[in-house]
């Protein structure tokens, strides 16, 4: 099997990061499916919001960054992050080094809509009387580390596997 690099997912929560990689990677046969959220609770044995109010944001971002660490050097992996895995500049620096970045974005309003669709308590970062205004703040906060991605997809208004194909044809045109 030829190493590839991997094909890494940023976005904010709700962006389709989680469905995107598992779509990729049914189509992908040389590659494996990684969700970063998914292995700290592996790792902690305890469901991110609890991390968040058990320990704190702080070590939850430890975490995050440990398993980057961790897996930033592996090829072929569909590679699905937590929104704030860029508000530390090493994570993206580890990405890149092995991996071709997209930025999944949308609109806060799209967002939410998406968000509210599966289960907005189990969001630790919108615990907030306003969880728009929030979900605002938080793209403003991050939205020049999303800028570094090698490439932006926006996914509002298309299809999940016209994304896929997008992100495929961007892949392939870097190989």
């Amino acid at each position: 099997m030829e190493n590839k690099k991997n094909i890494v997912l940023i976005g904010m929560m709700g962006a389709g990061k989680s469905t995107i990689a598992h779509l990729l990677d049914e189509k992908l046969q040389d590659f494996q499916y990684l969700d970063i959220d998914k292995e700290i609770e592996k790792l902690a044995q305890k469901h991110i919001e609890e991390i968040f109010a058990l320990q704190g944001e702080a070590h939850f971002r430890k975490l995050e960054h440990e398993m980057i660490q961790k897996y930033a050097n592996y090829h072929n992996q569909v590679i699905a992050t937590g929104g704030g895995i860029v508000e530390n500049i090493d994570n993206i620096k580890l990405l890149k080094k092995n991996g071709i970045i997209f930025y999944l974005k949308a609109s806060a309003d799209e967002l939410l809509s998406r968000v509210n669709k599966t289960n907005i308590r189990l969001r630790p970062m919108l615990k907030h009387p306003n969880p728009k205004q929030r979900l605002k703040e938080l793209i403003n906060k991050r939205e020049p580390f999303y800028k570094m991605a090698d490439f932006e997809i926006n996914t509002e208004k298309k299809e999940l596997l016209q994304i896929v194909d997008e992100i495929l044809q961007k892949y392939d045109a870097t190989n």
